[in-house]
């Protein structure tokens, strides 16, 4: 089974690139230059210190690169390398950060090998239009910004905690906070949605 403990012993304080070994990962996820001119983005390659983006984004060196990754979250670091249709950029985490990116690329690279299922029932989808607003049942809005879509839910990133089980309006569907994660917290709409009532986002 593949683990990053021990490589995450051994790496650098620095945590330069090629501290860490890198596990082959097909992750979908969007992308924002410092222009905020926002991609779709493939991750091909990521270790808890670096990762590897197919993109149609043409970034500089040194350039900071925000992204939101398919199964991994809110991803910050700066441009170090640079290919055709492709670069990798440093990750700018804490220890605690790397730490958990580690743990997730462990579930990731062994998903297959143990047969387990996705963590979602549903494909998921990176939307277009990514900031909108939360409708509380009050009619109070709060301003989010969607890392991704399913038939099934999203997740979003926001600034306020909602309690688990609050009702909520994501456009016109209607779910309910199920959990949390380090960006945001987690939606399950109460019905499966058809891609017709995600266009607006998509």
């Amino acid at each position: 089974m593949y683990s990053f403990q021990q490589n995450q012993a051994t790496a650098t304080k620095q945590h330069d690139e090629g501290a860490f070994q890198r596990v082959s990962v097909n992750l979908t996820g969007r992308l924002m230059l410092p222009n905020h001119d926002e991609f779709a983005c493939l991750a091909v390659d990521m270790s808890p210190g670096d990762v590897v983006f197919s993109c149609d984004a043409r970034p500089r060196a040194g350039e900071r690169i925000i992204a939101y990754v398919d199964h991994v979250g809110r991803i910050e670091g700066t441009v170090s390398r640079l290919a055709e249709n492709a670069f990798v950029i440093k990750i700018n985490a804490t220890d605690r950060k790397r730490e958990k990116l580690a743990a997730q690329l462990t579930w990731i690279a062994n998903r297959h090998e143990l047969g387990l299922p996705e963590d979602r029932r549903h494909d998921r989808l990176a939307p277009r239009k990514t900031r909108t607003d939360i409708t509380l049942e009050d009619g109070s809005k709060l301003a989010c910004r969607i890392i991704d879509l399913s038939l099934s839910g999203a997740a979003v990133d926001i600034e306020s905690r909602l309690p688990i089980g609050t009702s909520v309006l994501l456009g016109s569907m209607r779910g309910r906070v199920v959990r949390y994660f380090q960006e945001g917290m987690a939606i399950e709409f109460l019905g499966i949605q058809s891609r017709d009532a995600l266009r607006e986002f998509l």
